[in-house]
């Protein structure tokens, strides 16, 4: 296993991360696995086993129940074990119960520490933006959490460029608790991140942690053009995340992938997950299963190095357009690119 910084921060994390949205299966979550205790007790131990060293859980996984799950699977182990949790969504019908405002933050916080059974918790992420709460209630609420020893370090998730950027600001200007990561939705099949988020957090030094890096399954291999869609998956069970724009294009990112994986005699979810550590300031990458086989191969990919031919056929086949301003950019100032504009731009240069 390897480890990366996470963000501008002394923190290390393995380049897989436990995901645990799967762990209780209530409610909505119930489309997308059931892992009950004794399940979650044997996916943690795999984890630990092959190196992994941060497991990421959200107050509204089952409405509270993963993070029971995990606080009760880590009882013994939790100091060899980084936790990420989330909060913003609602937690039940109470006007108050929801959202990024001091009072919710600091509530949520805290139950989550009881769920969790633990002091503290290493990462603590805003699940989404509030367009409500003014941005600065917000980041003092965070700041004031680590001053008090319950987050250790803070991050956010889902945030658009502009979000992100006045957050950045509102830490810089008064000196608060500065975000060390965002967790984005990310893949070959959905690489909207590269326009603004990826250069924004090569700028701002933020460490990117990938959700459903498989899009929700549909990057395992499984789903294949004029097959039909197999029992138990995401997409059977009308799970939307995330959107599929273009049938066509994501069954041709699909072939390219298990045309590598036949080749190299691996599974096409190791490959797209290893594409995923080859990107700008990817640190981890969060990997959830239903079952524990599905689990262990998705570990496989951490050991697995692609080559810079098979790198650049999956970048090829799922290449985003350049939008305005960027093809003005690259058609205009080639000549005085930093390193985060091209992290979009460079490979629209080389065609």
């Amino acid at each position: 296993m390897q480890y990366r910084t996470l963000g501008r921060s002394g923190l290390k994390v393995s380049v897989l991360t436990l995901g645990t949205m799967t762990f209780g299966g209530t409610g909505p979550f119930a489309k997308v696995g059931s892992t009950d205790l004794a399940g979650a007790k044997r996916q943690i131990d795999l984890c630990l086993d092959a190196g992994v060293n941060l497991i990421d859980t959200a107050d509204i996984y089952s409405t509270g129940l993963s993070e029971e799950i995990v606080g009760e699977a880590l009882q013994g182990k939790r100091e060899d074990v980084l936790v990420a949790t989330k909060a913003r969504f609602p937690m039940s019908k109470n006007p108050n119960d929801a959202g990024s405002s001091r009072h919710h933050l600091i509530r949520a916080c805290e139950a989550s520490l009881k769920r969790l059974r633990t002091d503290y918790i290493d990462l603590y992420q805003l699940h989404q933006r509030d367009g409500v709460t003014p941005l600065e209630e917000t980041m003092e609420a965070l700041d004031y959490l680590v001053r008090a020893g319950k987050v250790r370090y803070v991050g956010i998730s889902n945030f658009s460029a502009w979000h992100l950027m006045k957050a950045m600001g509102i830490v810089e200007r008064h000196h608060l608790a500065r975000p060390i990561s965002q967790q984005i939705h990310y893949t070959l099949q959905a690489r909207e991140a590269e326009y603004e988020l990826i250069p924004a957090s090569l700028d701002q030094g933020l460490g990117i942690m990938v959700w459903s890096p498989l899009a929700g399954g549909l990057l395992s291999g499984k789903h294949r053009r004029g097959q039909a869609t197999p029992e138990g998956t995401r997409q059977l069970a009308e799970w939307t995340e995330p959107p599929i724009r273009d049938t066509d294009a994501l069954y041709d990112i699909v072939e390219a992938l298990v045309a590598v994986a036949e080749a190299r005699g691996v599974s096409a979810a190791q490959v797209a997950l290893a594409w995923l550590l080859t990107r700008p300031a990817v640190s981890t990458v969060v990997v959830g299963a239903r079952t524990d086989a599905q689990l262990v191969d998705n570990l496989k990919s951490a050991d697995l190095a692609l080559t810079s031919e098979e790198i650049a056929t999956l970048e090829a086949i799922s290449r985003p357009p350049l939008l305005y301003p960027y093809w003005h950019q690259a058609q205009t100032a080639s000549d005085r690119l930093s390193e985060e504009d091209l992290s979009l731009i460079r490979p629209h240069l080389a065609t």
